[in-house]
């Protein structure tokens, strides 16, 4: 039996002194210059240097605990991040210390993709590799599958979509327009997710 879940994210900045760093965080061994970080980093500034995600993963760890508890599911559950605080490795580190040797991973990211799925396994890999290095003894870790086309990701986006549409005064609702955005990845990403043959345009990620 699993002994833990990992709630394992992206990560983000907490304030404007986080932001540059996080994005070298994020960019490590690819070149790009600071100044392009820095044009980049204006977009968090503009929200005091804070992304939202930490936030919001805060509020998944409570309901997950909260719900565990109510089901009677004593499986405590840790969180660790890609880019920033709380690492990954540093998670894993404590969760081995704490004695866990069968640990399930929850990724926040719901797509098939490079970036969304495979760049997390070898994130994984690589934390367990610094951990064997530093001659722990190292636990099993099962990622979660995509949860893209999962009834209890989509039915939520549902009824949000129909609670929105019902909030509309009626003579604009049959007219209204849904946008849909997901995480934009480079097109080459996106049709190696796939592939394109029998998927379209853009691969398995578009479709998804």
């Amino acid at each position: 039996p699993y002994d833990a879940l990992l709630l394992l994210s992206f990560g983000g900045p907490e304030g404007p002194d986080d932001v540059i760093p996080f994005l070298e965080n994020v960019t490590r061994g690819r070149g790009i210059p600071r100044e392009r970080l820095k044009e980049v980093g204006e977009h968090y500034f503009l929200f005091g240097g804070v992304s939202p995600i930490n936030d919001q993963n805060r509020a998944l760890l409570d309901a997950l605990r909260k719900d565990f508890a109510d089901h009677g599911l004593d499986l405590p559950i840790y969180w660790g991040n890609r880019n920033w605080a709380p690492y990954l490795t540093d998670t894993l580190r404590e969760m081995t210390a704490d004695g866990h040797r069968r640990i399930l991973v929850l990724a926040t990211s719901a797509y098939a993709s490079y970036s969304g799925c495979r760049q997390y396994r070898e994130n994984l890999a690589d934390a367990l590799a610094a951990l064997q290095a530093e001659g722990r003894e190292l636990p099993r870790v099962d990622k979660l599958r995509h949860y893209f086309n999962h009834a209890g990701f989509v039915e939520p986006v549902i009824e949000g979509v129909l609670r929105a549409l019902d909030e509309l005064p009626e003579e604009v609702r049959a007219g209204a327009h849904l946008a849909f955005s997901t995480h934009s990845i480079p097109t080459a990403s996106a049709d190696t997710s796939g592939p394109v043959e029998g998927h379209g345009e853009g691969g398995a990620y578009v479709a998804q």
